[in-house]
């Protein structure tokens, strides 16, 4: 399987070692009498080692940007969900060391554990080849991965981007938000937020918390906006 995975990264390790070690979850060495080490100090050299590869790419790539909008971008690239993306391209999950009791609760599939699982794997490549090999995985990923940047930023901050889009459009006319139902026990709420664009209800959306509520409501309103605005005219509203 090492070798499939090797093919898949496009990158072939001198020391296995290394790859064993990024692929091993601390549920699956706590289970050894003599534990093998796992991915964790990995982990942490990675998340370094992105940020620099990621602000490299950023830098070259888009001059127009300032200080704020390069920092933005990096954290739009660097976060759990953009890596969840790219190490599910990679089908990283499928060759992670779980520990059985983290397997059967979906280990595998969990958000947070691939994102974490990608950072100890660009760490141990960049112990393995140095800078170069890990920028190089990781742009060699990016691109392959066809992950949509200019979404990312919209799933990021979406009621950031429907204010913008609401001051192009509409002459400064704010989106405004309101709760229009809250239910559900205390220690499970449910928010039902509804956001309007001069006094026009873009979308309803539900979530456990106002906040997410409000951001779900958000991402719902742009997808209508950009819906309606490459529907031929004349055509019914969608």
């Amino acid at each position: 399987m090492t070798d499939e995975l090797q093919e898949r990264l496009g990158y072939r390790f001198q020391r296995t070692d290394l790859l064993m070690e990024a692929l091993t979850h601390p549920s699956y060495s706590s289970e050894h009498h003599q534990p093998p080490p796992h991915y964790e100090r990995l982990e942490f050299l990675g998340d370094a080692v992105l940020q620099l590869c990621v602000s490299g790419w950023l830098f070259t790539r888009h001059p127009d940007l300032d200080e704020g909008g390069l920092t933005r971008l990096r954290s739009t690239l660097t976060d759990q969900g953009a890596l969840d993306k790219l190490a599910r391209h990679l089908d990283l999950g499928r060759f992670l060391r779980l520990g059985r009791g983290e397997r059967r609760a979906g280990g595998a599939d969990r958000a947070s554990l691939l994102a974490d699982s990608l950072e100890a794997m660009i760490g141990a490549i960049y112990l393995d080849g140095g800078l170069a090999a890990a920028t190089a995985f990781w742009e060699r990923l990016l691109a392959a991965s066809g992950l949509d940047l200019a979404q990312l930023l919209i799933d990021e901050n979406p009621k950031g981007r429907l204010q913008e889009r609401a001051q192009e459009d509409h002459a400064g006319t704010l989106p405004e938000y309101q709760v229009q139902h809250l239910g559900g026990p205390d220690h499970a709420p449910e928010f039902e937020v509804r956001v309007l664009l001069a006094g026009r209800e873009l979308a309803v959306a539900r979530a456990g918390s106002r906040r997410d509520a409000e951001k779900e409501a958000a991402r719902l309103a742009l997808k209508r906006l950009e819906d309606e605005a490459a529907a031929p005219p004349g055509a019914p509203p969608p």
